[in-house]
């Protein structure tokens, strides 16, 4: 098993209130997140979720309990530096991160900062557009790109600080189908092909099912942590926290309550319709 990239022990957090009233946020949240895996965070508005994620690269510190970086305590004001280039944050909205007037000029813009030298910079630009396959766009002025082209922009320009986990917080909320759709399968090729641990937190079924894990977060709690499959045929329990499941396993669990045998973690469409194919050929039978 690989040692832990990111590690929350007991994580506590509230906002300060004006009234004197702080609402716990974060009660009590321990998680860790191994190098080199895609763990999707999933939960509703008002969940934790991005609150938690802001703790992975010290934009936020714990009010009780510890995070840790690669080892690196968050609290530790002489390790802020290396715990932002080991972890990066993508947010929702992309033109909050994209601070130049031609991509390239932007997607340096970070390791110009971190002092990286010139040649250095110029191969580390080329390679991150490659990665999110925006590297024709390397020209062009960001304002005039798609929603989705400017995150996979956003994305390169964090790619370039060469960091070994990025965390996105719900990246593709602004995004149309399409784009949403090139997001995704942007991160999930940094972290196949490049190792990249990748942290995405959402709220789409669709984009969690895609992950190795899925950590379901509730009131400040972590209420479910497993693989996709795991976590879905929960289904009875997310309706509880008010959440739905991928349309897949709705179905299957349907046909289950009418007392038919179907399993509940046939998630991909292929995995369903086989599923259903079985149940009318007569492989599968009424549950006794």
């Amino acid at each position: 098993m690989s040692k832990p990239i990111i590690e929350a022990k007991d994580l506590r957090f509230s906002y300060p209130a004006a009234e004197g009233v702080t609402p716990v946020v974060l009660d009590g949240v321990s998680l860790s997140i191994e190098e080199g895996t895609f763990v999707a965070i999933l939960g509703h508005n008002g969940s934790g979720k991005s609150t938690l994620a802001k703790h992975f690269n010290a934009i936020l510190l714990p009010a009780g309990g510890k995070v840790y970086v690669s080892g690196m305590d968050t609290a530790d004001e002489g390790k802020l530096l290396d715990i932002r280039r080991t972890v990066g944050m993508v947010f929702q909205n992309p033109d909050n991160q994209i601070v130049a007037n031609v991509v390239e000029e932007d997607v340096a813009f970070a390791p110009e900062n971190l002092g990286v030298p010139p040649e250095e910079i110029r191969r580390r630009v080329d390679d991150a557009l490659k990665a999110v396959n925006m590297y024709e766009f390397r020209e062009h002025a960001p304002h005039l790109l798609s929603g989705g082209q400017k995150q996979r922009i956003a994305i390169a320009g964090v790619i370039a600080m060469q960091p070994r986990c990025i965390v996105l917080d719900e990246p593709t909320a602004m995004l149309d189908p399409i784009g949403r759709a090139d997001v995704i399968r942007t991160i999930k090729t940094l972290n196949r092909e490049r190792g990249v641990s990748v942290v995405l937190i959402t709220h789409h079924m669709d984009e969690a099912a895609q992950a190795d894990r899925l950590v379901v977060m509730a009131k400040g709690k972590v209420i479910s942590d497993g693989t996709p499959k795991e976590v879905f045929s929960q289904v009875e329990r997310l309706r509880e926290v008010g959440l739905t499941v991928p349309q897949t396993t709705q179905l299957l669990w349907e046909l289950r309550q009418a007392g038919l045998k179907v399993p509940l973690d046939a998630l991909s469409d292929e995995e369903c319709a086989l599923a259903l194919q079985k149940l009318l050929t007569g492989e599968t039978t009424h549950e006794v």
